[in-house]
Parts: structure tokens; C-alpha cells; sequence
């Protein structure tokens, strides 16, 4: 059976889906965007920081579904600009330093309400996790 995950501590869904689903032992998290949960709004124009918004984003879902960033096995990265592809890398390798998912990066032509990047993980719940 699915179960939906939610929690207060990355942004609410801007559309019809949830925040992730988790399906027996697995779990997906559907595209996080660089907005802080309190204000729904976008941490700043650097791709660093929205890179690392989204991150927290994504890490404070896997948290409420009880796994954490090396449970992850795969890793969709949407970037609206392939030259700071290195910059986004910086910081990305900081979450995932031991922990070195699978992972595909793309540019793509526009992204919801206009960021610069967008992530999306899937994760291996261990028996520990499962309900």
C-alpha cells in the first residue's frame, strides 16, 4: 500500500502530488525546489544556496519518512543552466560525500516559479523503517 509523507519542514506541494511516497521499501521524493518551508519563498538567486535549500528540502523529507541522504540510491537533478553544473556539484558533494547515488543532471528550458534547480531522490527504506 502507498503511503503519502508529508511534513512541515520542506515546502508544501505546488500542485496536486505529495512531498514524497513511500511504496513497501521505497521511497520517492518528488522534486524539491529552492524554497524556505516557513515563507514559501525562494532563498536567493545564487545557485549555491538554491542547491542547498533543495537539499534540505529533500533531507527533511527523507527524515519524516524515517531514512536519511544514504539511504538514497538515485538522485534527478533538473538545472536551468548547465554552466553551473561545477558550483551545484560544490555543494551536492557535501550531502553526498560517503553516500554516492546514482544520479542523472540535466538542463532543462524552465522550472516551476522560475528557479535554477530542481532535485528529486529515490531511497531504500531498510526493514528499521518499514511500518
Amino acid at each position: 500500500m502507498n503511503e503519502p509523507i508529508f511534513t512541515e519542514k520542506a515546502p508544501a506541494a505546488v500542485g496536486p502530488y505529495s512531498q514524497a511516497m513511500k511504496a513497501g521499501n521505497m521511497l520517492f521524493v518528488s522534486g524539491q525546489i529552492p524554497f524556505v518551508p516557513s515563507t514559501m519563498k525562494l532563498v536567493s538567486q545564487d545557485i549555491k544556496e538554491q542547491t542547498r535549500q533543495s537539499l534540505e528540502n529533500v533531507k527533511a523529507i527523507l527524515e519524516e519518512a524515517g531514512a536519511s541522504l544514504n539511504d538514497v540510491v538515485k538522485v534527478g537533478v533538473f538545472i536551468k543552466d548547465m554552466n553551473e553544473f561545477a558550483a551545484i556539484n560544490e555543494v551536492y558533494s557535501e550531502y553526498f560525500n560517503k553516500n554516492k547515488p546514482a544520479r542523472a543532471c540535466v538542463e532543462v528550458a524552465r522550472l516551476p516559479l522560475d528557479v535554477k534547480i530542481e532535485i528529486e531522490v529515490t531511497a531504500y527504506l531498510t526493514k528499521n523503517y518499514l511500518d
